[in-house]
């Protein structure tokens, strides 16, 4: 005859605190550096192609846009539409293109443009400024000029404090890098810039 089986005890381990736990730290570094990698490729992607953030020097441009003002300028709106009258645009100073300069867009190509006692017309026809403050405006005079072909007559908003073009000419399109549109510092002028 067989003897019974006798159950066997049955050995229960429970592992310690420190065995439980496994070192994370590896792979949650791992998660965080690649999360870095593409959020700077991506802020670098926009910079670099769509969006450049630029501080605003001097007051040429006041009320719209005041000294030290922070702005976005996007570089891609100009690659897929044209540059339209009443833009504020980023160029390169044609005469010191290591400058950048900001104005906004008064005449396009074929448009004739004239100043007299400080009143734009263009076209023959006066144009109503209302961005130019009565304080800001000047009684200057510039005689019809028609704007080359792929070039653009800018001018700043405040009329007596800009050198745009009633003294270097229109700037040629190869040098305007981007539209001002989006304001976001200091933070009561942040929004849209028209």
């Amino acid at each position: 005859m067989s003897e019974p089986e006798t159950s066997k005890p049955i050995l229960v381990v429970t592992p310690s605190v420190a065995e439980t736990v496994k070192p994370r730290t590896l792979p949650v570094l791992g998660v965080w550096l690649r999360d870095l990698v593409v959020s700077l490729s991506i802020s670098a992607f926009i910079i670099i192609f769509l969006y450049q953030p630029v501080k605003v020097e001097g007051t040429s441009m006041m009320p719209s846009l005041d000294d030290q003002e922070r702005i976005f300028v996007n570089k891609f709106v100009y690659r897929i539409g044209a540059i339209q009258r009443g833009d504020i645009v980023v160029f390169r100073y044609p005469r010191d293109p290591s400058k950048s300069y900001i104005k906004r867009v008064i005449g396009v190509a074929g448009d004739r443009v004239r100043i007299e006692d400080g009143q734009v017309f263009l076209n023959d026809r006066p144009i109503e400024e209302d961005y130019v403050p009565r304080d800001f405006a000047d009684q200057r005079s510039c005689p019809e000029l028609t704007v080359p072909s792929e070039s653009f007559f800018v001018l700043g908003d405040h009329r007596n404090m800009s050198n745009d073009s009633r003294d270097f000419g229109p700037v040629n399109q190869a040098f305007i890098f981007g539209k001002a549109v989006f304001g976001y510092w200091p933070m009561e002028k942040m929004g849209r810039l028209r």
